[in-house]
């Protein structure tokens, strides 16, 4: 499982570098609409929410209440989205059948135990409810910038939970149908723009690897850019249960 911890640098990349415009994400926009069907009614939680983009642009989006769940407390410091609240997958503080959608984004590899995890997410979902997950998934990286051109990330991506997993532990919570999509963003308006945003302390698969294996990967990233027309448009899955 790779597990690391955010301290306030890491938590600054993350804000700086990860978060994605919300006209970079109308596809995840439209996948997520077709799922969610939200109302104005709607709760959301959107659990380890980290700085808050996505609550913020599922509030843009669909007006619906996002309640956030965060255990970092340094990414909870650049979080400006409210209501957001120090917890855990495994212990969420939230009342039982008290939030109609839960969204997770690239955090499953961060939860120590997924079984119990899921059994939160039941206990806290109204039935019939949706959990969407945005993740990359071992085996599923092929369209992702990040593991083309650091290769040795993949065998860090092969540490998460694959797919059979994840169904397999929501489906005895009591999520028992699922369907999974790979989902389209444009992560940078080019190759070029992708090598200078990066930055290693807001990507897990790249904290984990080799120093070496990182200054390769970023002299390929060098060496590519000024012949790489066009934007970085990169494939996560949006896995659906319920």
């Amino acid at each position: 499982m790779a597990l690391v911890s955010f301290d306030d640098a890491e938590a600054a990349a993350f804000a700086a570098t990860r978060e994605l415009p919300p006209a970079s994400l109308d596809r995840w926009r439209h996948a997520v609409q077709q799922h969610l069907r939200p109302r104005a009614t709607t709760t959301l939680l959107d659990l380890g929410c980290g700085t808050g983009a996505w609550a913020r642009a599922f509030t843009g989006w669909f007006g619906v209440q996002v309640v956030g769940v965060e255990p970092a407390s340094a990414m909870r410091a650049y979080a400006d989205h409210r209501p957001l609240v120090a917890g855990d997958a495994g212990a969420l503080p939230l009342r039982d059948s008290s939030v109609d959608a839960a969204w997770l984004s690239t955090m499953l590899h961060h939860v120590p135990d997924l079984d119990a995890a899921a059994h939160e997410l039941r206990r806290v979902l109204r039935p019939g409810a949706p959990v969407l997950i945005r993740s990359p998934f071992p085996g599923r990286h092929q369209r992702i910038a990040v593991f083309r051109w650091f290769p040795e990330a993949v065998q860090v991506l092969e540490t998460y939970p694959d797919l059979a997993r994840v169904r397999a532990a929501f489906a005895a919570a009591g999520f028992p149908v699922s369907s999974v999509e790979a989902v389209a963003q444009t992560t940078a308006a080019s190759l070029a723009d992708f090598a200078q945003r990066l930055d290693r302390r807001a990507h897990t698969p790249l904290r984990l690897i080799s120093d070496d294996a990182y200054e390769a990967g970023m002299a390929r990233l060098a060496a590519a850019a000024p012949h790489t027309p066009g934007p970085v448009v990169d494939h996560l899955d949006l896995l659906v249960l319920r």
